[in-house]
């Protein structure tokens, strides 16, 4: 139940808790097919089978007994595996869904940014769709009509602003959304990891964005699996996994637990059954290893020597637009760099069934020291996400006395490239110059 609390007994929200989450679970019946039922006959028979031998389809417990509270003016990170119920919980927030146990209670004007097309009415024009999505939040006419311009040249989509938003593609939804959800002065923030729809260029303005909104005193939620975004922007972060708090307390402490718990993979990783049933149908994700230059499995490198990131899996019926890639992230959750089988301009690439090896080699000289985490991300480029794993794959660049130093200097920075330098005596020129003269 999500509600402001009235019945005697319960604890009041006190002066500056405006988010105040007890116990709450959400509980799933998976393998269920929903049926149709034309007669009270059609639905006993159909209750009495389920009931019977076999008809136990199981239930998920998308979260388990949570309890936080979050102040007025807080930017609060929720960090997590897919899956772990950080978008269950906010869509529980937001009203879109009922808590099975607990309750949520919330004080404040809620604006949500959740899958793409959430709040939006398809039938309606981009302009309908600001009005509605602002009296839906309370707002006077007068008050959207001054946001409105705003609203417009952030989302840059002036064309089509009279145009039905089914015809927008999944950028330009995500836009139009942000910039209604983020100009509209709720007072409590919502935002899930839509924003990975957008471009990079699109996502920074929406980050700074939500800067703004956290530093004019409102309150915001922000699930990402951008740890630096979150490290950037959150000074206190909830950690989610299995349904359940694993922790909870300031962003740079909680980025470095989680990703620590991933350390056990190493350079290898192979999916268990759960991951097995969290990947797509088309295509099944079999290893990910990380190899030496001789080929050998390994999770410890030196400054100067090169490896391989490999990922093998299995394409179950053809495909176009496949792409395999990976993200590196350091211990802080800053993000190194990222790499796509598609890089080699082999964009739109058809796919038979069959099975796969993608490899990618990362020279040497190009990291410096330290803990790095691969991310391994499986698409169709704009059209669907088929599989992604977070910090799948742990390994460490161990300082060598090789080339850059000589000298016995550590560099800073994540990236340590052996970089191309000339030098010319520019003072014996001109005095070449002035003889000549």
């Amino acid at each position: 139940m999500i509600s402001e609390p009235k019945e005697p007994g319960l604890t009041q929200l006190t002066g500056e808790t405006v988010v105040r989450v007890e116990r709450l679970s959400k509980v799933y019946r998976i393998g269920a097919t929903q049926l149709r039922h034309n007669t009270l006959r059609d639905a006993l028979v159909s209750t009495l089978k389920r009931t019977g031998k076999g008809g136990n389809s199981g239930t998920l417990r998308a979260l388990d007994n949570v309890s936080f509270e979050v102040r007025r003016g807080e930017v609060v990170g929720l960090i997590g595996r897919n899956g772990a119920g950080k978008s269950t919980l906010l869509k529980v927030l937001s009203r879109i869904t009922e808590p099975t146990e607990g309750r949520a209670e919330i004080r404040g004007r809620v604006a949500s940014l959740l899958e793409v097309g959430t709040g939006f009415h398809p039938e309606l024009t981009g302009r309908e769709n600001i009005y509605l999505n602002g009296a839906i939040l309370g707002m006077r006419r007068t008050e959207i009509a001054a946001k409105f311009d705003e609203i417009v040249e952030f989302a840059e989509i002036e064309r089509f602003l009279d145009t039905p938003v089914k015809r927008y593609s999944s950028g330009m939804y995500v836009r139009l959304a942000f910039a209604v959800a983020a100009h509209l002065e709720p007072e409590i923030l919502l935002v899930d990891e839509v924003l990975a729809v957008g471009d990079a260029a699109f996502q920074d303005r929406c980050l700074g964005k939500m800067g703004d909104v956290a530093r004019s005193g409102r309150t915001v939620l922000f699930v990402s699996h951008n740890l630096g975004a979150i490290k950037r922007l959150c000074p206190r972060s909830i950690w989610v996994d299995s349904g359940r708090i694993a922790r909870i307390g300031t962003s740079g402490d909680i980025i470095g637990a989680y990703l620590d718990s991933a350390g056990s993979h190493g350079g290898s990783w192979q999916p268990n059954d759960e991951s097995h049933d969290a990947q797509a149908r088309s295509v099944t994700v079999c290893a990910m290893n990380m190899l030496t230059k001789a080929g050998s499995r390994a999770s410890r490198f030196q400054m100067d020597e090169s490896f391989s990131i490999e990922v093998a899996y299995s394409v179950l019926s053809s495909l176009e637009n496949l792409r395999v890639g990976f993200t590196i992230t350091a211990d802080d959750g800053t993000v190194v760099f990222e790499s796509k089988d598609t890089d080699p301009a082999d964009y739109g690439r058809s796919y038979a069934a069959g099975n796969y090896t993608a490899r990618c080699h990362v020279p040497g000289n190009l990291l410096n020291a330290g803990r790095y985490y691969v991310t391994l991300i499986v698409d169709r480029p704009h059209q669907e996400l088929l599989f992604r794993r977070d910090q799948a794959l742990s390994f460490a660049i161990q300082a060598t006395d090789g080339a850059g130093l000589r000298a016995g200097d550590t560099r800073l920075g994540l990236v340590r490239p052996i970089l191309e330098w000339s030098c010319e005596d520019t003072l014996e020129e001109a005095r070449q110059q002035n003889a000549d003269s």
